[in-house]
């Protein structure tokens, strides 16, 4: 039964990293698209073709990463989000899926470059940074809240992902960071990429609120309190403040676009020091990374 379990677990790493591949060379294809239709007046027909496989291959990626996460929970006996290799895992599976969503909803392919690179890089460092050997679960953390509670935080933290990324291009596209807005040829209309961040953002922002509630009752049951601002509480109080701010500013005339949209940058970037910081430096009741 060993043996079979750690070919289980061998199985998913291998997937693990095949899907890392497979994004990777995704991402070059929709790169080629985008290259080749920046400044092009019509999209030339083999660089749709090229765009189209891009989105074929991250639909390929998507299946073997969730094959990778399923074997995970095999091999554990558990769900496989025990660890900040398997919940970086987990989070980067849940952007995927959104954005595979968007890309067939909304007609955003020629975007795919700019999503896949931030998540090829949340799984390489997940894969050779935080990788962590299948195991049981620590028990502070065999709960029933596990599967509540923290699926809740990766579904928020995936679809913020998304929301962010969308934000910064809509800066791009809006010309932030560039006169007359050149860098943004090609992207879809900046209204369009606004109101998409606003409803992801609003997604994610019902989520956190949702595993803050849960992550409190059970606090309750394991420690006796609801609330104790440990680092891990703070922060995630923090991101919500900052999601809550920019939805409001969104809801707000006045501060719709530009203003709005960096309020959900800024949003990102405490979700990703509350990821990466907080869990991996910062020490108190929430530490059960499985980084040693």
């Amino acid at each position: 039964m060993g043996d079979r379990l750690g070919v289980t677990a061998l199985l998913s790493d291998w997937l693990f990293t095949s899907a890392f591949g497979v994004y990777m060379l995704a991402a070059l294809l929709c790169s080629a698209e985008y290259a080749l239709t920046r400044h092009a007046a019509s999209p030339p027909a083999y660089a749709v073709r090229l765009g189209r496989s891009g989105v074929a291959l991250t639909v390929l990626g998507g299946l073997l990463h969730l094959g990778s996460l399923a074997l995970r929970g095999v091999a554990t006996g558990r769900v496989p989000w025990g660890n900040m290799y398997e919940y970086l895992s987990a989070v980067g599976l849940i952007a995927v899926g959104v954005w595979l969503y968007l890309v067939f909803r909304h007609d955003m392919r020629r975007m795919s470059v700019f999503v896949l690179l931030p998540i090829a890089l949340l799984l390489f460092l997940a894969g050779n940074r935080l990788y962590t050997e299948a195991a049981p679960l620590v028990p502070p953390l065999r709960s029933y809240w596990i599967v509540i509670h923290v699926a809740a935080a990766i579904m928020a933290s995936g679809v913020f992902l998304l929301s962010g990324v969308v934000s910064a291009l809509h800066l791009v596209s809006t010309g932030e960071f560039s006169r007359k807005g050149k860098s943004g040829r090609r992207l879809p209309p900046a209204e369009d990429l606004d109101k998409i961040a606003y409803r992801t953002g609003t997604v994610g922002f019902l989520t956190l609120t949702f595993a803050i509630v849960t992550g409190a009752v059970w606090a309750e049951q394991a420690w006796g309190r609801f609330w104790g601002w440990d680092p891990k509480e703070t922060v995630a109080f923090a991101s919500w403040v900052c999601y809550a701010a920019y939805l409001h500013a969104r809801a707000t005339a006045g501060w719709r676009g530009r203003r709005s949209a960096w309020l959900n940058v800024i949003g990102l970037v405490v979700v990703l020091f509350n990821l990466f910081f907080v869990n991996l430096v910062a020490v108190g009741l929430h530490s059960y990374a499985g980084v040693k």
